[in-house]
């Protein structure tokens, strides 16, 4: 059905801004009549109901970001703990919105609980801005009569992703930058100053030092096969997403990843932290094991993760305990089994994840700092060793030069 979005006056002349689903504007304007409201403006969606803006030009018109949405998610558990009806929080919060992808979408849940939906299946129907685990732990929220307190508690969950991101950004940012500040001072050096530089000597026709040739060389390698660079790093890019798009590369790629010097053991732990915080957050908001191992499977990006839970699945619903197929393999650490298996016996299985996942982000967050504190000091040595070696081939034919002169 079409979309559309309207600026009404109520009787006292007020504006009321909002989205309503419709056949037609004319039905717009007789729904907003029968709300006592009169239609200033109404507007068809495009993103919404044109065909030809679907895909990543879709994506771009209605996306909505994480941390306004936990901010939104925020503001609405507050309004909710005061008392105040489902319906009127959210035009409150959409008076703070006000407009963009997030606007769009709380506007539709709106209309939603307008018509008699439950929050939980509005959620359902945005999944381009909800992921699964939010519809799941609103569901149990509303069966229990604790919405307030679930987003709270979800609240606290987007929360505490966003901050893990923004950790991991803080702390690649500066390498980042180190490596394309050194990235354009090579290129510079190669293709502007060290071809000028050396052809000076070459006009002499004198014999040249060894890292004189050498970077010679390299200069006209570069020179002449510059493109190549950008081409295979392309190449490389198209064939990693192929592999990742595939069923038989995917698994490969991720077993690769989380086995790589360095930076594999701080992927697991990040992997880790997600799978264990969301499956903690689910069961501690009486989400049904089962159910909730489902949509922890869907959460988490890695493959072998899938996999292993796909296999956690089955066997629980056999009626096995949840520690015993996590022992199988090396996805799982030994300390997560014998916490989980405590969890289990105490029944006390959510604080178990909920801790796992903290000691993950702590691991996380001491890897990051070690890492960077390590990576920053030799990317310096490495650019410095460059811009040394090109230093020492231009001044070594000046000196042999100078010395001819004398």
């Amino acid at each position: 059905m079409p979309v559309y979005e309207y600026i009404a006056l109520d009787r006292k002349g007020k504006e009321h801004k909002g989205i309503i689903s419709a056949d037609s504007g004319r039905m717009v304007q007789d729904s907003l009549r029968r709300d006592g409201l009169y239609p200033r403006r109404i507007d068809p969606l495009p993103a919404q109901s044109a065909p030809s803006l679907s895909g990543w030009r879709s994506r771009l018109f209605n996306r909505v970001n994480s941390g306004d949405l936990v901010v939104a998610i925020r503001q609405l558990a507050t309004l909710l703990s005061a008392g105040i009806p489902l319906a009127s929080c959210l035009d409150s919060v959409l008076q703070q919105v006000k407009k963009g992808g997030l606007y769009r979408t709380l506007a539709q849940i709106r209309e939603r609980i307008n018509e008699g939906s439950s929050l939980a299946a509005a959620m359902e129907e945005q999944r381009q801005a909800f992921p699964p685990t939010y519809a799941a732990m609103v569901r149990a929220g509303e069966s229990s009569g604790t919405l307030e307190l679930v987003l709270e508690r979800l609240a606290d969950f987007g929360e505490q992703q966003e901050s893990l991101k923004r950790k991991l950004q803080s702390s690649l940012a500066y390498p980042a930058l180190i490596l394309l500040v050194s990235l354009g001072v090579v290129f510079f050096l190669m293709s502007y100053v060290v071809p000028k530089v050396t052809q000076i000597f070459l006009d002499f026709e004198q014999a040249l030092p060894l890292p004189t040739i050498i970077l010679i060389q390299i200069s006209e390698v570069f020179h002449a096969y510059w493109w190549v660079v950008p081409l295979l790093l392309a190449a490389a890019g198209l064939a990693l997403k192929r592999m990742a798009s595939s069923s038989r590369g995917r698994p490969v790629l991720d077993a690769w990843l989380l086995r790589m010097p360095l930076l594999g053991s701080l992927l697991h732990h990040i992997v880790l932290s997600r799978y264990c915080h969301t499956l903690g957050t689910l069961l501690k908001n009486e989400v049904a094991l089962l159910q909730a191992l489902k949509i922890v499977r869907n959460v988490v990006s890695n493959s072998l993760v899938q996999q292993a839970t796909d296999r956690i699945i089955k066997e629980v619903s056999e009626g096995s305990s949840l520690a015993k197929p996590m022992a199988r393999g090396t996805l799982f650490p030994p300390t997560m089994v014998q916490l989980v298996s405590a969890g289990e016996q105490s029944g006390q299985l959510d604080a178990m994840f909920l801790k796992v996942a903290q000691n993950s982000e702590n691991y996380v967050s001491n890897r990051l700092t070690a890492l960077t504190s390590l990576l920053e000091p030799v990317m310096i040595l490495v650019l410095g060793g460059i811009v040394g070696f090109v230093v020492l081939a231009v001044l070594l034919p000046i000196f042999d030069m100078s010395q001819l002169i004398r």
